[in-house]
């Protein structure tokens, strides 16, 4: 049953499908009434947004990127964020066979996680990302439109691959800022684009040694682009200088930050792209840090 959501995106309708004894049952459950109290202080709640994020986690490289001459090692960022995961997650009885995806967005990475880990959880502080994540892993699929010029739009499918166990994965609305110890601790954590637009960004670092357990893998990925919207200047990680003139940068403050705890694995850069219009797209280059828990 295809889904399409409005403008408003009050109500969204989730229908699913199952097979007891050869009867087709059909079962409707009303995800969200009135969501406008807890939409309003959170900018990440946009039918645009949403849109923008369905196509950089589920675009193809042809829906995405039109055209031969964009540099296309910067698509299917989501997927290879957990692929950097995977590579490094250590199979031991020790270690957690748990992930968490923390700003998990619409949750391509959390879902990719599954290929590797039991127990996969994706937290992300907007509520229409997580009720598309929950959709998804409902249904496997869901049909949105993106803008190609003005008014112009063309409309896709999001699919979650099919080899993926999406029993496994669950969602939740949630502030990275204020995780629940309840959460307990994992192999895996993955905070992709994050720490930038945290409004308490070290409370968020302060959490990760009781998150990862001994052995474990955590891994930031950031843009380090520090704006007040977001975050008041004096939480900033980086992107100042101190008292003594010296500049301060987000990786330093990383170091500084997670050395006690973690150790550092290797530091890569990760571009990616954000399709705004057929025509138009954020380039932009991710420094991901890798850090295994001491």
């Amino acid at each position: 049953m295809p889904f399409w959501f409005g403008l408003d995106h009050r109500t969204i309708i989730l229908s699913t499908y199952a097979l007891t004894a050869g009867v087709a049952v059909y079962s409707t459950f009303r995800l969200l009434q009135q969501r406008k109290a807890k939409r309003r202080d959170n900018v990440y709640e946009s039918d645009k947004l949403l849109s923008e994020y369905l196509v950089f986690h589920y675009g193809s490289p042809e829906q995405f990127l039109k055209y031969d001459l964009g540099p296309k090692s910067s698509l299917e960022f989501p997927k290879r964020c957990a692929e950097l995961c995977i590579k490094h997650y250590r199979t031991d009885p020790k270690i957690p066979s748990r992930a968490l995806d923390i700003g998990c967005a619409v949750g391509r990475s959390t879902f990719e996680l599954s290929r590797k880990l039991d127990e996969i959880i994706g937290i992300d502080y907007s509520y229409s990302f997580v009720e598309t994540c929950d959709y998804l892993k409902v249904t496997g699929e869901m049909h949105y439109s993106v803008t190609d010029e003005g008014d112009l739009r063309s409309q896709l499918t999001a699919r979650v691959h099919p080899d993926i166990n999406r029993d496994v994965v669950t969602f939740q609305q949630g502030d990275a800022c204020n995780l629940p110890e309840s959460l307990g601790q994992f192999g895996v954590v993955l905070a992709a684009n994050l720490i930038c637009r945290l409004h308490d960004p070290l409370a968020f670092l302060n959490s990760l040694p009781r998150l990862v357990a001994s052995g474990g893998i955590l891994i930031i990925t950031a843009p380090y682009t520090w704006q007040e919207e977001y975050c008041d200047k004096n939480k900033w990680l980086g992107g100042y200088k101190n008292r003594n003139g010296e500049a301060v940068t987000g990786f330093s403050t990383l170091k500084k930050i997670l050395s006690p705890t973690f150790d550092l694995v290797e530091d890569l850069d990760m571009p990616f792209f954000i399709r705004e219009t057929a025509r138009k797209n954020q380039w932009t280059v991710a420094h991901a840090t890798v850090w295994r828990r001491k």
